[in-house]
């Protein structure tokens, strides 16, 4: 049984052929190669991870999936950054700097999809002081949002982040669902979602806009000018 709706994927289908430009590489780290599961590599999402990024992939053929497990494929994983699974990048290799851990369902999904859509546009979106901003970054940023899948808030602050890590070669961005990762989520003290922290110290709970997302990733680059200088 799918777990996309047949409407659902009859509008995706549609929007994809409408704007997918180019093609899109979705690689999806799980602990199973070729649907055989891995003893000591317990993943309760992973099965259903794939069988949703093979369901969005069947839509278009411009969206390609690549399926590596992190026992098998340790090594690929670990030049990827990849630290658990099931995780989602979306990317060619090496540029793969947005990513998902998680199964991006209810309303994450929709950040699933938008991602797609940029990725393959080659445009993240961003407005242009942000994009002029993130140009002109003097040092590399990690930022990790903290989702769930029925927070109303945490789309929109995943997506940005994504945007930005689809901009700049110098940002990294992993939207992470904090309710499968809760080892991970207490590391950081997540207590709300949505929760960023940028940097590994630097962060803030609570959605913002894109001008003031944008401050926070520049004080934690050490580039603390405000957002209106760097449209000069």
């Amino acid at each position: 049984m799918g777990l996309l709706k047949l409407a659902d994927q009859e509008a995706l289908r549609r929007r994809f052929q409408q704007e997918l430009v180019g093609e899109v590489t979705l690689t999806l780290f799980t602990t199973s190669r070729a649907g055989l599961a891995l003893p000591g590599a317990d993943c309760e999402t992973c099965e259903a991870t794939q069988q949703l990024l093979e369901e969005v992939a069947a839509l278009d053929p411009r969206i390609k999936l690549r399926v590596r497990s992190i026992v098998t494929d340790a090594e690929e994983a670990r030049a990827a950054g990849v630290e658990g699974v099931p995780a989602i990048l979306i990317g060619e290799d090496g540029q793969a700097r947005a990513r998902y851990y998680g199964i991006p369902a209810g309303l994450e999904f929709a950040v699933l999809v938008e991602d797609i859509v940029a990725a393959s546009r080659g445009d993240s979106g961003l407005k242009p002081q942000t994009r002029q901003a993130l140009a002109a970054l003097p040092q590399d940023v990690h930022i990790r949002v903290f989702v769930t899948p029925t927070c109303p808030y945490c789309p929109r602050v995943a997506r940005l982040a994504h945007a930005m890590a689809q901009e700049s070669e110098r940002v990294w961005a992993d939207v992470v669902e904090a309710m499968e990762f809760p080892a991970l989520a207490d590391r950081y003290g997540v207590v709300g979602v949505p929760k960023v922290v940028i940097n590994e110290v630097y962060g803030f709970e609570g959605a913002r806009p894109e001008e003031a997302f944008l401050q926070h990733v520049l004080e934690a680059a050490g580039a603390s000018q405000p957002v209106a200088q760097a449209r000069e």
